[in-house]
């Protein structure tokens, strides 16, 4: 909106001053004071508990990379499990997890340590926000990949032929997560890709 109206009037008129001797961006600031206070608290308090969930998630994402199932073989030093889909299937998924986590982590602390000022609430915070939650959300199907790939070995014989069943159970509450988080997908990417209106005539000086 400030930009928009900026590109509608005549340069000169953003450096004018009111009775207050206030000029056009203080007046909008004092305006939107209340608007930005909301925004600010409710970005911190989404950003302090989204960062707790990434440091938990980082720290368990850390202890499966370090894990090898099934241990090594005492003769060759070598996991005896190597080779096999699940075992690759794990690495690969404790490896990602592993990096979106500590990304979302990253981000969520940017978010809190930013100075938030207006035009940082145009695309700034928004596409951080956006990259938080995404890696968030990556990191937690990784997390239910390299704990799916690892109860494979323990499974029974029997239910191995209920496998999708069972992992399509485990893997329903990601689902709801998405499901409940697409809304403000859906806005932080209007946010960021939305372009300010280009005006038909730009304010001529009189």
């Amino acid at each position: 909106m400030e930009q928009y109206i900026k590109d509608l009037v005549p340069e000169h008129f953003t450096i004018r001053t009111n009775k207050k001797e206030q000029i056009a961006g203080e007046i909008f600031k004092e305006s939107h004071k209340e608007l930005v206070k909301e925004a600010s608290e409710w970005l911190k308090d989404t950003s302090e508990s989204c960062s707790v969930v990434a440091a938990l998630l980082a720290a368990v994402s850390f202890a499966t990379s370090t894990t090898v199932p099934g241990g090594f073989d005492s003769g060759t030093g070598k996991p005896p499990l190597e080779g096999r889909d699940a075992f690759q299937s794990f690495a690969l998924c404790s490896l990602i997890g592993l990096c979106f986590s500590v990304t979302a982590l990253i981000m969520f602390l940017s978010i809190l340590t930013s100075r938030k000022e207006i035009k940082d609430f145009r695309i700034n915070l928004p596409l951080k926000l956006l990259l938080g939650l995404s890696s968030l959300f990556i990191s937690i199907v990784a997390l239910f990949g390299t704990f799916c790939s690892a109860h494979f070995f323990v499974i029974d014989d029997k239910l191995k032929q209920m496998l999708i069943l069972i992992y399509t159970l485990t893997c329903l509450p990601v689902t709801f997560y998405a499901v409940a988080q697409f809304p403000l997908y859906i806005d932080l990417i209007r946010a960021i890709t939305t372009k300010v209106p280009q005006t038909s005539n730009r304010g001529v000086d009189l």
